[in-house]
């Protein structure tokens, strides 16, 4: 008996050290299991807003957040009337403000201005000018938020907008429009790699100003793609294809032209709060309806040979 106490003694303090061991353990699976939730939340972090380039991202925020914001479009070169230099330059801007009711709703209010020039270009009077060019509303709400459990995202925004200026023919005039956006991006490499798509639909009607008080209708459709990587921390880099086709009349009614533009994606975000975006797009393909144009490259009744985008904007 004397012997079998002992033994016994001999082997507790072992078994005593084992739960030790296993609880050691334990932390350490529950450290590392902590580290790679740390990596998730910091993938959650990046916000595909504004990632794409012209293409918008599903990102809408959280409630309290907001944003200023200056997005400048411009667009470059069109079909040439007669002999001679021509230009048509138009730089479109948007001063904008983004605040969040609510979580994964935003509201934003923005006012525009038109600089154009515009010379010896086919169906278009001369002009150079810069101008006031009316406000909008965006309302979006974000129905999926993306993460790397769930790679989805997915949000409608909608653009009621007023404008001063026609945006091909730079004459004054009084339009309302309507865009509808459906945006949806995903992770396709969590953390690295992301895929954005818009498929958007924008009627506009209004009056021209001036004696004769012309009617205005057009609509637009719109098909953009984008896939950006993250080369550097708040880096990324990209490329974008985006199809558009422009017609005479809201309802999609007869169609003007077509095109696809495509060109490389920068964003940079600088701080936690303060972001630039670029991008560039040029058409590789398009085609116009008017017989006039029918056997000449690009669709340039509706649309330029060139567009540049930059957007600068600061969280807070």
């Amino acid at each position: 008996m004397a012997l079998l106490l002992y033994s016994g003694l001999a082997v507790s303090p072992g078994l005593a050290e084992e739960p030790k061991d296993d609880k050691a353990k334990s932390s350490s699976t529950s450290d590392g299991s902590g580290g790679k939730g740390g990596k998730s939340d910091k993938q959650k972090d990046v916000d595909t807003e504004h990632l794409f380039g012209f293409t918008e991202g599903s990102d809408a925020g959280e409630k309290g957040e907001q944003e200023m914001l200056v997005d400048t479009i411009s667009r470059f070169s069109k079909r040439r009337d007669g002999p001679g230099p021509s230009t048509y330059r138009v730089l479109n801007t948007r001063f904008s403000y983004q605040f969040n009711p609510a979580d994964q709703f935003s509201l934003e209010f923005s006012a525009f201005g038109d600089l154009r020039r515009q010379r010896n270009i086919a169906d278009l009077d001369d002009k150079s000018f810069g101008t006031f060019d009316g406000a909008s509303m965006e309302l979006k709400y974000q129905f999926l938020k993306g993460s790397a459990e769930q790679p989805l995202g997915l949000a409608i925004e909608l653009r009621p907008r007023f404008t001063r200026v026609l945006p091909v023919e730079g004459k004054g005039a009084n339009v309302f429009d309507m865009e509808s956006l459906l945006q949806i991006d995903m992770q396709v490499v969590p953390g690295k790699v992301w895929y954005g798509s818009n498929i958007s639909f924008e009627p506009a009607a209004g009056r021209q100003r001036g004696t004769a008080g012309q009617g205005y209708r057009s609509s637009t459709f719109l098909w953009s793609n984008a896939l950006v990587g993250q080369i550097a921390d708040g880096t990324f880099v990209g490329s974008e294809a985006r199809y558009l086709r422009g017609y005479d009349g809201v309802f999609l009614n007869r169609l003007e032209s077509e095109v696809l533009l495509v060109g490389p994606v920068l964003h940079r975000r600088f701080t936690e709060k303060v972001w630039l975006t670029v991008a560039y797009a040029a058409q590789v393909w398009g085609r116009d309806t008017d017989p006039a144009y029918a056997r000449r490259g690009l669709g340039l009744t509706q649309f330029e040979r060139q567009n540049l985008r930059v957007k600068f904007g600061m969280e807070f």
